[in-house]
């Protein structure tokens, strides 16, 4: 099974992330709970970011904050997500993110209106996916964890 979508953006200012998890054949549950943890991250900000029923990913208002793709080869994850953290959005107008038209793209900086150290981010992603599937983060490294 492919990721959905259409052009995926990486870029400087992205935190992209690809977790790899034997989802077998819950990969509607999988793209929802890491919907759950970034919604958690945006919260620790004070951001009100939510997924929408029929478009993957994390949203605040029409603008999506977190893209998310999923795959799975062989009952095991790939591709994963990107959430915008202090991301040019600019770079963004030449494309049409996930081939969704009409709609916008939004980042921590431009919803704060401050930059976001990326060392923060990444360690409040890890934490909150720790806790939405259950894991704990590996002794001595913010940027990891393990079942």
């Amino acid at each position: 099974m492919e990721r959905g979508g259409d052009v995926t953006y990486h870029g400087p200012g992205q935190l992209v992330g690809y977790p790899i998890f034997p989802v077998g054949r819950e990969v509607r549950r999988f793209l929802r709970q890491i919907e759950e943890a970034i919604v958690r991250v945006a919260a620790g900000y004070g951001i009100s970011a939510y997924p929408t029923p029929g478009y993957a990913g994390v949203w605040v208002g029409e603008d999506k904050l977190c893209a998310i793709g999923v795959a799975v080869k062989e009952g095991v994850s790939f591709h994963g997500f990107a959430l915008n953290v202090n991301t040019d959005l600019n770079d963004f107008t030449v494309i049409v993110p996930c081939g969704l038209k009409g709609k916008g793209v939004t980042s921590l900086e431009k919803l704060l209106g401050r930059k976001v150290p990326m060392e923060e981010a990444k360690a409040r992603v890890v934490a909150a996916f720790a806790e939405v599937f259950g894991l704990r983060p590996v002794e001595g490294s913010p940027h990891e964890a393990q079942v």
